[in-house]
């Protein structure tokens, strides 16, 4: 088995993934904070 050298594997499949996991939890906090501010504005 070889030995393992930090820094020396290929990550950007991972930075994408991660990159696209925060893109969605951002927009889907506002999309919840945009549907809680319509029903208290709405009064439901």
């Amino acid at each position: 088995m070889a030995e393992h050298k930090v820094g020396s594997m290929d990550i950007t499949t991972q930075e994408k993934t991660f990159a696209g996991f925060l893109w969605f939890v951002k927009w889907g906090c506002i999309l919840i904070a945009a549907i809680l501010i319509f029903l208290a504005l709405v009064n439901i």
